[in-house]
């Protein structure tokens, strides 16, 4: 089989072609790897495998299962891991300033490695939030053929004859802090709430990405809504690895799958999906990799026309098991092509086509997670975007689910979340706020982080739809509630947000996109002249370096220019 590939051509001639590589190959010797299986090409598997929460405890056992396949299309498979921040564990403290960070270190480390060691091809696992999309800005970036492969969800927990998540934790905090939920019933409930491996059950943003993975063409069909525990997984990987040297044998690289239209296809399905507001992060960033011109503003774009049509948490009443028994994302991708939403002609890593691979659907009319987009949830999008004086740069919102689509109130301004957070637990948040949390911008938290812990309390207070909150920062796809994320630009730029006082009105309407600071134009110019940037805690390390060279919320957030910038790619080597 190694006949179909000229080794000549392959970045892994480099460290195993002729006499002068004779040390390099010394390496592998010592490894115990014969001389024809040196012969054959380098196939990264990358994994973010590790023990620091269920979402990757699977993941190693996957990329070693993808050896299988790898081996059978005449590959020679090389496995490396990578790290994870977990967004449920660092969660609601200092941690989270190291979440999205990850994303550009995840991203940096598979290219180091694959650079240092001249693999020709890459196969990805991730299972928590920023894996995912920090494994795909890497094949990007890399452009050598690559599989993207989700570790799976977490089954749904049971507690009181029903199913949980991990957001039922964080509510019930709040719960706990109004006096509604006994501390008994809280330590309870966090012991069955997630029951074994897996990332998180709802359409947070793991299963978000993991939708985006397969809508974009990076992902085998059907491959990504599989929970982690089912035995299937294994076979997924094997299959990956497998097609990872097709794709190598018909030089069919990242860059050719994921075009412009590719990018519409998956902002749209983040939508139907009622998906995490991180998509509108993460898409601008993978589209950075490609030298893709796709912002927040080209992805809310794509949400205006999108109806929502998957009934998932948080929004909505099923889990991520629940879609994938009703058929996965091709299913819900076979109605939403059928009524005109997809770019059918858009490249797999199939070798086919979109809409070849959704031809092989059948339309499953007796589930009920995914509506016929002739009758959806409701008629666009679960994610909207924004813009308007406070936010000239754009903003996002998740609609998924709530009755309420207008806003206007006071402002209750707070410098970071933990402000915030203080104030409701005691319970001094009043019905109609608008909590304004800055400075937890991508340059001034440094981070961007997330709010789940603020977000939930107050659900859990009962406020959620009772008040609206305004961030910087960023929201979990575990968030509901009127709440607002990605505001550019940032406080800590000088952006109108870092202007805002207590008592200042502020109108926001997700049906028309727009979210305003009802202040005048003069008054704004005078607080202005009178604002002075603020220094953050972390003025060394990682987060010192990233606050350096971080670029705006609406382009990703991203610390380099990108394939535009490139003077060659990787692959070409």
């Amino acid at each position: 089989m190694t006949s179909r590939f000229d080794k000549s051509r392959l970045p892994s001639r480099h460290v195993s072609v002729g006499p002068e590589r004779s040390p390099h190959r010394s390496y592998y010797y010592a490894m115990g790897i014969a001389e024809e299986d040196i012969a054959k090409p380098f196939v990264a598997l990358a994994s973010a495998g590790n023990d620091s929460a269920p979402c990757n405890t699977t993941l190693d056992f996957q990329a070693d299962a993808a050896r299988e396949g790898v081996i059978a299309g005449g590959g020679m498979p090389r496995r490396f891991n990578t790290i994870t921040v977990t967004d449920g564990i660092a969660m609601g403290h200092q941690g989270m300033k190291s979440s999205l960070v990850s994303r550009e270190v995840i991203a940096d480390s598979v290219e180091l490695s694959v650079r240092g060691h001249c693999y020709d091809a890459l196969v990805a696992f991730a299972g928590c939030d920023k894996s995912l999309p920090g494994m795909m800005m890497a094949m990007l970036r890399l452009n050598v053929p690559s599989i993207f492969v989700y570790g799976g969800s977490i089954l749904p927990g049971r507690f009181h004859d029903r199913d949980v998540t991990v957001v039922d934790v964080f509510e019930a905090v709040g719960q706990y802090a109004a006096g509604n939920c006994p501390l008994s019933e809280l330590t309870a409930l966090e012991k069955v709430a997630c029951p074994g491996h897996g990332a998180c059950g709802g359409q947070f943003t793991a299963n978000t990405m993991a939708c985006v993975g397969e809508a974009i063409g990076l992902s085998l069909p059907n491959s990504n809504m599989v929970p982690a525990p089912y035995k299937s997984r294994e076979q997924i990987a094997i299959a990956a690895g497998a097609q990872v040297m097709e794709l190598l044998a018909m030089n069919l690289r990242p860059r050719d799958i994921c075009t412009r239209e590719a990018f519409i296809n998956a902002a749209r399905v983040v939508a139907a999906t009622g998906g995490s507001t991180n998509g509108a992060l993460h898409l601008p960033a993978m589209a950075n990799e490609a030298g893709i011109d796709f912002d927040l503003h080209d992805v809310a774009d794509a949400f205006k026309s999108t109806p929502y049509i998957a009934d998932l948490k948080p929004g909505g009443r099923y889990v991520a098991k629940d879609m994938h028994e009703a058929g996965g994302v091709y299913m819900l991708m076979k109605t939403m092509l059928a009524g005109g939403f997809l770019d059918g002609n858009c490249m797999t890593v199939t070798g086919k086509t979109l809409g070849e691979n959704i031809d092989q659907v059948t339309w499953n009319p007796d589930q009920k997670v995914i509506y016929d987009v002739k009758t959806p949830l409701s008629p666009t999008g679960g994610v909207v975007g924004l813009r308007g004086t406070l936010a000239p740069e754009g903003a996002i919102v998740k609609v998924a689910g709530m009755q309420r689509l207008r806003f206007t109130g006071p402002a209750r301004v707070f410098d970071c979340e933990e402000e915030c957070f203080q104030a409701v637990e005691n319970r001094e948040i009043k019905e109609g706020e608008v909590l304004i949390i800055r400075y937890e911008g991508p340059k001034g938290g440094p981070g961007m982080r997330e709010m789940l812990s603020t977000t939930a309390a107050l659900y859990g207070l009962g406020m959620g739809e009772k008040v609206a909150l305004i961030t910087d920062g960023r929201f979990s796809g575990a968030t509901r509630g009127f709440c607002i994320g990605h505001v550019g630009p940032e406080a800590a730029e000088g952006g109108p947000i870092a202007l805002v006082e207590n008592g200042d009105i502020i109108t926001i309407d997700a049906e028309a996109g727009t979210i305003d600071l009802e202040v005048a134009q003069e008054v704004l110019s005078e607080r202005l002249a009178r604002w002075e940037p603020r220094v953050n805690d972390y003025q060394s390390g990682a987060l010192w370096r990233y606050s350096r060279t971080v670029g705006p919320a609406y382009k990703g957030a991203v610390t380099h220019p990108g394939a535009s910038a490139e003077r060659h790619v990787y692959a070409d080597i």
